[in-house]
Protein backbone atom coordinates (compact mmCIF):
# COMPACT_ATOMS: atom_id res chain seq x y z
CA UNK A 1 0.00 0.00 0.00
CA UNK A 2 1.02 3.65 -0.92
CA UNK A 3 2.76 5.51 1.84
CA UNK A 4 4.36 8.63 2.10
CA UNK A 5 7.03 10.15 3.68
CA UNK A 6 7.77 13.88 4.44
CA UNK A 7 10.86 15.69 5.26
CA UNK A 8 12.36 19.54 4.76
CA UNK A 9 10.75 21.52 7.42
CA UNK A 10 11.75 23.22 9.83
CA UNK A 11 11.95 27.55 10.89
CA UNK A 12 13.01 29.78 8.45
CA UNK A 13 14.22 33.41 8.34
CA UNK A 14 11.74 35.69 6.02
CA UNK A 15 13.13 35.64 2.32
CA UNK A 16 14.52 31.77 3.31
CA UNK A 17 14.07 28.97 1.14
CA UNK A 18 13.16 25.27 2.32
CA UNK A 19 12.92 22.39 -0.24
CA UNK A 20 10.08 19.88 0.88
CA UNK A 21 10.49 16.04 0.08
CA UNK A 22 7.55 13.40 -0.18
CA UNK A 23 9.11 10.44 -1.03
CA UNK A 24 6.66 7.43 -1.97
CA UNK A 25 6.91 3.69 -1.02
CA UNK A 26 4.86 1.01 -1.43
CA UNK A 27 2.89 1.85 -4.45
CA UNK A 28 1.82 0.08 -7.72
CA UNK A 29 3.45 2.45 -9.82
CA UNK A 30 6.79 4.71 -9.97
CA UNK A 31 6.13 8.10 -8.78
CA UNK A 32 6.70 9.18 -12.28
CA UNK A 33 2.72 7.99 -12.87
CA UNK A 34 1.82 9.79 -9.47
CA UNK A 35 -0.27 12.80 -9.75
CA UNK A 36 0.54 14.63 -6.31
CA UNK A 37 -0.94 17.36 -4.63
CA UNK A 38 0.11 19.94 -1.89
CA UNK A 39 -1.58 21.46 0.71
CA UNK A 40 -1.26 23.63 4.05
CA UNK A 41 -2.94 24.04 6.77
CA UNK A 42 -2.47 27.29 8.90
CA UNK A 43 -3.31 27.47 12.18
CA UNK A 44 -6.81 27.90 12.58
CA UNK A 45 -7.18 27.63 8.62
CA UNK A 46 -8.63 24.91 7.11
CA UNK A 47 -6.25 23.08 4.95
CA UNK A 48 -6.03 24.72 1.38
CA UNK A 49 -4.46 22.97 -1.59
CA UNK A 50 -1.38 25.13 -3.12
CA UNK A 51 0.35 22.94 -5.87
CA UNK A 52 0.13 19.54 -7.89
CA UNK A 53 1.80 18.12 -10.17
CA UNK A 54 -0.02 15.89 -12.46
CA UNK A 55 0.67 11.90 -13.74
CA UNK A 56 2.63 11.51 -16.88
CA UNK A 57 3.48 14.21 -18.40
CA UNK A 58 3.84 16.25 -14.98
CA UNK A 59 2.26 19.09 -15.99
CA UNK A 60 2.38 21.68 -12.58
CA UNK A 61 -0.30 24.17 -11.24
CA UNK A 62 -0.12 26.13 -8.31
CA UNK A 63 -2.45 28.83 -6.49
CA UNK A 64 -2.22 32.22 -7.72
CA UNK A 65 -0.83 33.29 -4.04
CA UNK A 66 1.83 30.57 -4.19
CA UNK A 67 2.67 30.90 -8.07
CA UNK A 68 6.31 32.18 -8.69
CA UNK A 69 7.50 31.31 -5.32
CA UNK A 70 6.72 27.72 -4.85
CA UNK A 71 7.71 24.84 -7.38
CA UNK A 72 7.04 21.38 -7.68
CA UNK A 73 9.38 18.75 -9.28
CA UNK A 74 9.87 15.16 -9.24
CA UNK A 75 13.08 12.60 -8.97
CA UNK A 76 11.96 9.16 -10.53
CA UNK A 77 15.24 7.63 -9.73
CA UNK A 78 14.41 8.56 -5.94
CA UNK A 79 10.39 8.04 -6.15
CA UNK A 80 10.09 11.67 -4.89
CA UNK A 81 8.48 15.18 -5.18
CA UNK A 82 9.58 17.95 -3.99
CA UNK A 83 8.11 21.10 -2.84
CA UNK A 84 10.85 23.43 -3.55
CA UNK A 85 9.83 27.37 -1.77
CA UNK A 86 12.13 30.78 -1.76
CA UNK A 87 11.49 34.20 -0.66
CA UNK A 88 9.59 32.42 2.35
CA UNK A 89 7.12 35.34 4.16
CA UNK A 90 6.11 34.79 7.89
CA UNK A 91 2.01 34.17 5.90
CA UNK A 92 3.64 30.41 4.50
CA UNK A 93 3.41 29.31 8.06
CA UNK A 94 1.86 26.02 8.14
CA UNK A 95 2.14 22.40 8.18
CA UNK A 96 2.53 21.24 5.02
CA UNK A 97 1.22 18.35 3.68
CA UNK A 98 1.57 15.64 0.15
CA UNK A 99 -1.10 13.67 -0.94
CA UNK A 100 -2.15 11.53 -3.27
CA UNK A 101 -3.41 10.97 -5.82
CA UNK A 102 -4.71 13.79 -8.43
CA UNK A 103 -3.66 16.90 -8.98
CA UNK A 104 -6.42 19.18 -7.56
CA UNK A 105 -6.71 21.83 -4.80
CA UNK A 106 -9.73 20.10 -3.05
CA UNK A 107 -9.00 17.26 0.01
CA UNK A 108 -11.57 14.96 -0.96
CA UNK A 109 -9.72 13.97 -4.00
CA UNK A 110 -6.96 12.41 -1.98
CA UNK A 111 -6.89 8.78 -0.20
CA UNK A 112 -3.03 8.74 1.23
CA UNK A 113 -1.45 11.70 3.27
CA UNK A 114 2.02 12.03 3.96
CA UNK A 115 2.23 12.99 8.12
CA UNK A 116 2.97 16.63 7.20
CA UNK A 117 6.06 18.70 7.87
CA UNK A 118 5.74 22.22 10.15
CA UNK A 119 6.96 25.69 7.97
CA UNK A 120 7.41 28.55 10.28
CA UNK A 121 8.58 31.63 8.81
CA UNK A 122 9.73 33.80 11.71
CA UNK A 123 12.56 36.49 12.41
Amino acid sequence: QLQLVQSGGGLVQPGGSLRLSCAASGGTKAVDYYAVGWFREAPGKEREGIACITGGEGVTEYKDSVKGRFTVSRDNAKNTVYLQIVSLEPEDTAIYYCAAFGCAFETRWYATWGQGTQVTVSS
